[in-house]
């Protein structure tokens, strides 16, 4: 099984770090597109209380469960603070969407025993 499907599989939960209330934003399409798909999901984002009435949370560790997959959809900056708090969590799966990577994410992410999903969108996957 290669890494996306792994990453995929229904089992799994996910938290979706840079969730928007603009339905147009990458954030808000890819909440979307897994609660769709009977993911479960929880929204991330410090600025919003909720989304489509879901609580929307403002750190990972706020969550009544531990996600299997963080994806990331902020810039490269915040995914590198994030991935701090992975590691403190025990997360081991982050995919990071084009433009929320970069090459020290990538390392922390190598360094760290996290299995990391970059320039590979999870809507293409999806489809």
């Amino acid at each position: 099984m290669n890494m996306v499907n792994i990453f995929l599989e229904k089992k799994n939960v996910f938290a979706v770090v840079g969730v928007s209330r603009d339905e147009k934003k990458y954030g808000r399409k890819i909440y979307d597109y897994l609660k769709n798909l009977n993911y479960e999901v929880y929204p991330i984002n410090p600025n919003l209380n909720m989304i489509e009435n879901v609580k929307c949370y403002s750190i990972l560790s706020e969550l009544p469960k531990i996600p299997d997959v963080v994806v990331f959809v902020v810039t490269p900056k915040v995914t590198e603070q994030i991935l701090i708090e992975c590691k403190k969590l025990g997360i081991t799966k982050a995919w990071m969407q084009t433009g929320s990577e970069s090459n020290e994410a990538i390392a922390f992410c190598k360094e760290n025993n996290i299995e990391v999903l970059h320039n590979v969108c999870i809507l293409m996957e999806m489809n």
